[in-house]
């Protein structure tokens, strides 16, 4: 991957010593919330993990943020399409608000955009995603997968291999439901 806009700072596929320290990162990015360190755990070790989809922000050898992308499923009248989910996303908390996150996404992004899967979802705040061309998902023809959460935080980046049909419900994988990690808390 090619450096990103901020100074100094690397994008790349995480690698296995990235690990703990990368669970160490989403923990303090969230305030200490511990409930992110087991679902990455849970996570890593369900079907919904592809190593090649979890990336790094690096900045001198040590991660400075970190998004994950985990496999999922759209309920759609036909079939079950192949979908993605973006979360966490998380920087260190004294390189936020420098264009880490931000770069992160970005780069993540381009190389989601090369990948055979339709839709990337995310739950979150839309005066940031929307930024990266994510859009309400009601809007695209898709159901939120729980009641908790949001209509305005549930949003999809329709990617190349999206195809009009392709709507419906989406359905996360079950380390997301075991570790209670469904709806903004």
């Amino acid at each position: 991957m090619q450096p990103t806009e901020a100074e100094g700072i690397d994008v790349r596929t995480m690698q296995p010593l990235d690990s703990e320290s990368v669970r160490r990162l989403q923990v303090e990015a969230f305030g200490g919330d511990e409930s992110i360190g087991r679902l990455l755990d849970a996570l890593r070790g369900s079907w919904a993990w592809e190593d090649e989809l979890s990336f790094v922000a690096v900045s001198e050898g040590r991660p400075v943020g970190h998004v994950l992308f985990t496999h999922a499923f759209l309920d759609s009248p036909s079939r079950l399409v192949d979908v993605l989910v973006m979360g966490p996303v998380g920087v260190r908390p004294e390189w936020q608000r420098r264009g880490v996150g931000s770069a992160l996404i970005t780069a993540a992004l381009d190389v989601v955009g090369r990948r055979p899967e339709s839709v990337v979802f995310v739950e979150g705040d839309p005066r940031l995603y929307t930024r990266f061309g994510f859009r309400p998902g009601a809007e695209c023809g898709f159901s939120k997968p729980s009641d908790r959460i949001p209509d305005g935080a549930f949003m999809a980046l329709l990617m190349p291999s999206h195809e009009p049909q392709m709507t419906g419900r989406l359905v996360y994988p079950d380390a997301f439901w075991r570790e209670d990690a469904v709806g903004l808390r």
